[in-house]
C-alpha cells in the first residue's frame, strides 16, 4: 500500500512539473502571436505555425518509431486538432488585431475552469465542490487583476478570446484523456499530423506577397509560435495532465496570465505593477486550494 501510495506521490509530482514547464512555454503565447500578426494576416499565422509543426512532429514520430493511433482514437485527435491546433491559435489571431496583449491575457485566467469542465465531461473526473470554490475564485482574482490593468477594449476581440478559451479547454481535456492511452507528446503529434493537409493548402493561399516588408520580430513570433507553443508546450502540458489529472494540473493555468504579463513587459515594452506580484500569491494559493480537493 505504502509503495503504490508513492509512487501516485511521484506521478503527481511529475504531472505538476510537466505541466508547469508546459505552462511557461504557453505563456509566451500570447505577446509571440501579437508580434506575429502585427507583420503577417492572421490565417497566415494559424496555418504556417501548424503546417511547420506538423513537420517537425512528423519526423519526431517517424524517427522513434511510433506506431499508429487507433481507428478509435481518431475522432479526439479531431477534437483536439479543432481545439489547440486551429481553432485557438486562429481566434487569438483574430483577437489580437484589435486588442492588446496584455488585454488577452485576462481571458487566459478562465482555462484552468474550461479545462476542468471539460474533464469532467470527457474524462470522467469527478472533483469535490471545493475544487470548483477555489477554481472560481482564482479565476475571478485573475481576471479581476487583468481588468484592473485595463486595455484596449474591443467587445469583437473579447468574444474572439472567450471563444478561443472554451475550444482550448475542450482540446486541453480531450488531450488530457486521450494521452493516458496513446502518451502525452504522441497525441499532439499525432493531431498536428492530421491537420496538416489542410494547414498547409491554407498556408500556400495565405502567403505572403512581400516577404521583404515583413519584419524580423513578426517571423520570430511566428518561430516562437511553431516551435514551442504548437509542439514543445504540448509535449509538456499533455504529459503533465495525463499523470497527474487534468482538473489537477489544469489548475496551473492560473499561473500564465502573470508569466505572459511579464514576458509581454519584456518582449512588448508594457509595464509591470507590484501589485501583480502580491496577486500571483494569491493565485498561487488558490492554485494549492483546488489541487487538495481536486479528488
Amino acid at each position: 500500500m505504502k509503495a503504490a501510495a508513492q509512487t501516485i506521490r511521484t506521478g503527481t509530482m511529475d504531472g505538476l512539473i510537466s505541466g508547469l514547464i508546459g505552462v511557461i512555454i504557453f505563456s509566451g503565447s500570447l505577446p509571440a502571436t501579437r508580434l506575429a500578426v502585427l507583420g503577417l494576416p492572421p490565417l497566415f499565422v494559424t496555418s504556417a505555425r501548424a503546417a511547420m509543426a506538423a513537420v517537425l512532429a512528423a519526423i519526431l514520430l517517424l524517427m522513434l518509431r511510433q506506431k499508429r493511433p487507433h481507428r478509435s482514437d481518431l475522432l479526439s485527435l479531431a477534437v483536439i486538432a479543432l481545439g489547440v491546433v486551429i481553432g485557438f491559435p486562429l481566434l487569438t489571431a483574430l483577437a489580437l488585431r484589435s486588442i492588446s496583449s496584455a488585454h488577452s491575457i485576462v481571458f487566459i485566467g478562465l482555462l484552468p475552469l474550461a479545462t476542468a469542465a471539460f474533464g469532467v465531461l470527457r474524462g470522467g473526473e469527478r472533483p469535490k465542490p471545493l475544487f470548483w470554490l477555489f477554481s472560481v475564485l482564482g479565476s475571478l482574482l485573475v481576471v479581476g487583476f487583468a481588468l484592473s490593468n485595463g486595455g484596449q477594449a474591443s467587445l469583437h476581440g473579447d468574444l474572439l478570446m472567450i471563444a478561443a478559451v472554451i475550444v482550448c479547454g475542450l482540446g486541453y481535456a480531450e488531450g488530457g484523456k486521450l494521452a493516458r492511452s496513446l502518451g502525452g507528446w504522441q497525441v499532439i503529434c499525432w493531431a498536428l499530423v492530421l491537420s496538416m493537409p489542410p494547414m498547409a493548402v491554407l498556408c500556400l493561399f495565405t502567403w505572403p506577397q512581400d516577404l521583404a516588408a515583413v519584419p524580423v520580430t513578426a517571423w520570430a513570433g511566428l518561430s516562437y509560435v511553431t516551435v514551442f507553443s504548437m509542439l514543445v508546450g504540448f509535449i509538456f502540458w499533455y504529459h503533465g495532465l495525463a499523470k497527474g489529472g487534468t482538473a489537477s494540473v489544469g489548475q496551473l493555468q492560473l499561473l500564465q496570465p502573470f508569466f505572459g504579463l511579464l514576458l509581454a513587459a519584456l518582449l512588448l515594452g508594457e509595464a509591470v505593477s507590484w501589485s501583480m506580484l502580491g496577486v500571483t500569491f494569491g493565485v498561487v494559493a488558490s492554485v494549492t486550494l483546488a489541487r487538495r480537493f481536486a479528488t
